[in-house]
């Protein structure tokens, strides 16, 4: 019962705050207006670690490498406590290079989803009150994958099917190159 709840807790916290960070960088990277209430709230929750971060990390080619690699040590934390800790694996034969190769494969799967979930929101939020103060963060976040698709399938009777496309595209990556790379990670534990 207290490693259920030592899970769940790391999942809220440490998970949920890795998200935020990669969620950060994500919308930095693709240039998403930032004056909303979701964007306020993911730089109030962490500018408090990421304004010291970039003090010491500096950025390489426009990227925010100091969020990113803050996203990176966050997972990273998350999954020793996870695998190590209350899985009980000893410390004389640490994972370490395992556990920073699923890191990475777990920012990458969360990127996924972080697309995936502004996809589906956008869609709703388009039925339901398509002039939210979300909207243009949204539409920043999802026109990049989308336009290229949109460019080879064409309307049909006035019904975009390209998100549908797109987050059938994002399933696959998850199923194919993202879980070999995590099957190659958990091989090196």
């Amino acid at each position: 019962m207290f490693t259920e709840i030592t899970q769940f807790l790391l999942n809220v916290f440490l998970q949920g705050f890795a998200s935020l960070l990669l969620f950060r960088f994500l919308l930095q990277w693709l240039r998403t207006p930032l004056r909303n209430p979701l964007g306020e709230f993911i730089m109030a929750i962490t500018d408090f670690v990421v304004l010291r971060a970039r003090r010491y990390v500096p950025s390489l080619w426009l990227l925010d490498t100091a969020t990113l690699l803050l996203a990176f040590i966050v997972e990273f934390i998350y999954l020793t406590l996870t695998h190590v800790v209350l899985t009980g694996h000893s410390m004389l034969n640490f994972p370490s290079l395992g556990l920073m190769m699923l890191s990475v494969v777990e920012l990458l799967k969360m990127s996924v989803y972080l697309l995936m979930g502004a996809l589906i929101a956008q869609a709703i939020l388009s039925w339901v009150n398509p002039y939210t103060p979300l909207a243009p963060l949204l539409s920043s976040i999802t026109q990049r994958f989308l336009r290229p698709i949109q460019r080879v399938l064409p309307l049909m009777g006035n019904v975009d099917l390209s998100p549908l496309v797109l987050i059938v595209t994002c399933q696959i990556i998850l199923f194919a190159p993202i879980a070999i790379l995590e099957n190659m990670a958990l091989r090196l534990f």
